[in-house]
């Protein structure tokens, strides 16, 4: 049996009913994405199907599903209220501009592949992962309080915040109560009726008890409704490039390939743990830039790994990309066929799936942890998730990694200090032979063994000078490299540095253990022109004794 991509029909049965239960999952998920995202509930479902398609087949994570997503919903509704606006009298060019990234968007997340990006989406720590899906999750929320309350939807969370008072004013009760009969069932059912949830998940359930009791209850109300969807396959846009727009357009491209990758990646580890099997991040970035491309040619939402659809797909037993693939077929024939049925949809009932979703989006497990957690990690955390609320996602995203990265580069430093010893006397700091101690005892403090150990880099270049700079009686220094793995260019202009102001002071300098990449750097700076042969040694014991006879010579 030839395998791609994780591709067999040896799990046919479970593959089948893994892409139906997904599918029945995705359904009123997508609509309310799309919903959200202000461009439609249509738009949500092409989404469904296109990055669902592709992203299965083409992907690295076989058992994974992929379709609109909440982060990836936040960010479009952004786009698209940013380029609809514009165009205040053309909205339709403005809309073709926000397809126009989402296929930019693709592009960039296969470029990534191919570039072997993924890898690099491993390196996120987890207060900033853990931010910024918080954050998400919190913007969700807030904007789903207008729809719940029966008022358009702001487009962004801090208005949304400040037009709560408006919106308590304007309160449409029959909204509120479709929307709390729609947060009863996604909330109640799957901890009081477990069984239920796995016949009927709770945000299809929520879906259809929330719109018959508007058929029922409330339909001559004035309850905000879904109203009329287009029906049939969707029609083929080609991208519309606006050259004054171009920068503003490659950044929100970016902005979306940059969130669909981790939002994917992080999903493929999820899947990994649940199926334990490997999957190919460069692929998978591949896969979901393919489908983001043709999702954003035929006006759908751009997508991502979306977890709790996936979570789905595998205990319901799909492994391979028929699962993933079949939801999405099984999505375009409701959507060549059942369109119109979805019109009386409220939109108040959407609110309350998507509250389920930004809930659940919010890392409470770290919020938890956050007693026991490293100060550090908790203040990038927070730092993260107020930017992505009041600010901007990605800003959001960068801050959290530039502060992340000093706050490594720190700690990294203070292991580099540590393994930096200036010795002038027997000692037990370093693993020492009897004989070395004995000479180093008996030198009078006229040899100092500088011994550094480990990596060494450009965070403790200076450092290295001040740990020098503070052992001034000696008459020559031994430079012990022999425990030191490799060092980068700012490092070696550091060794350089005390090694001339060592010699100016007309004191001597041994290099010991330089071998490997530590020499070739040495040598490729010219730091070894320094040294003779006779001041450099393979072996500690060998630099000691040459250093004990200089002394002895010269008194």
């Amino acid at each position: 049996m030839n395998y791609i991509n994780g591709l067999h029909f040896n799990n046919i049965r479970g593959d089948i009913y893994g892409g139906l239960t997904a599918a029945v999952v995705a359904l009123p998920l997508a609509m309310s994405m799309g919903v959200a995202s202000g461009v439609g509930p249509i738009a949500g479902m092409y989404g469904a199907i296109f990055v669902g398609f592709f992203a299965a087949l083409l992907g690295g994570t076989p058992s994974q599903v992929s379709g609109p997503t909440g982060p990836m919903t936040v960010v479009m509704a952004a786009i698209f209220i940013q380029y609809t606006g514009m165009f205040p009298d053309d909205p339709l060019q403005g809309a073709a501009l926000a397809f126009t990234v989402v296929v930019l968007g693709g592009l960039f997340q296969i470029a990534f592949g191919l570039l072997k990006f993924g890898k690099y989406i491993e390196l996120v720590p987890h207060p900033v992962v853990s931010g910024f899906m918080s954050g998400i999750g919190v913007i969700i929320i807030l904007l789903q309080f207008g729809p719940l309350l029966g008022q358009p939807a702001d487009s962004s969370p801090l208005q949304a915040a400040q037009s709560i008072p408006y919106y308590l004013s304007q309160l449409d009760i029959n909204s509120l109560s479709l929307g709390l009969i729609a947060l009863a069932v996604v909330y109640g059912v799957p901890t009081f009726l477990p069984k239920v949830n796995k016949l009927v998940p709770s945000p299809l359930l929520a879906l259809v008890i929330g719109t018959v009791s508007y058929l029922v209850f409330f339909a001559a109300g004035s309850t905000p409704i879904i109203g009329e969807i287009p029906t049939g396959f969707p029609d083929f846009h080609l991208p519309v490039i606006d050259v004054s727009l171009a920068l503003t357009m490659v950044a929100s491209g970016l902005t979306l390939a940059g969130l669909g990758a981790i939002d994917s990646l992080l999903t493929s580890l999820v899947a990994d743990n649940v199926t334990r099997s490997q999957h190919k991040p460069d692929r998978e970035l591949i896969g979901q830039g393919i489908g983001n491309t043709i999702a954003g040619l035929f006006g759908g939402l751009p997508g991502a790994g979306a977890t709790m659809r996936t979570v789905v797909n595998v205990k319901a037993g799909g492994r391979t990309p028929i699962s993933g693939s079949l939801h999405s077929v099984i999505l375009l024939i409701i959507v060549l066929g059942a369109g119109s049925l979805a019109s009386d949809i409220p939109k108040a009932v959407l609110a309350g799936i998507l509250i389920k979703v930004g809930t659940d989006i919010i890392d409470w497990d770290y919020l938890k942890r956050m007693k026991s957690a490293p100060r550090a990690g908790v203040l990038i955390m927070f730092t993260v998730l107020i930017i992505t609320v009041t600010i901007d996602l990605l800003l959001a995203f960068g801050v959290g990694m530039v502060i992340a990265s000093f706050l490594f580069m720190q700690r990294i430093t203070d292991m580099q200090i540590e393994q930096m010893r200036p010795i002038i006397s027997p000692t037990d700091e370093i693993p020492l032979s009897d004989v070395e101690n004995e000479i180093l005892k008996n030198s009078n403090n006229e040899i100092m063994l500088f011994h550094l150990s480990g990596p060494m880099s450009f965070t403790s270049a200076k450092a290295l000078i001040r740990r020098h700079s503070s052992a001034l009686d000696y008459n020559i220094m031994l430079l012990d490299l022999t425990d030191v793995s490799v060092i980068d260019y700012t490092f070696t202009k550091a060794l350089d540095d005390i090694i001339i102001n060592t010699l100016e002071t007309g004191r001597k300098v041994f290099l010991i253990g330089a071998s490997g990449k530590v020499h070739s750097m040495l040598q490729n700076q010219n730091v070894l022109k320094h040294f003779e042969e006779n001041t450099m040694f393979s072996q500690r014991i060998l630099a000691l004794k040459h250093a004990q006879e200089v002394i002895d010579d010269k008194s």
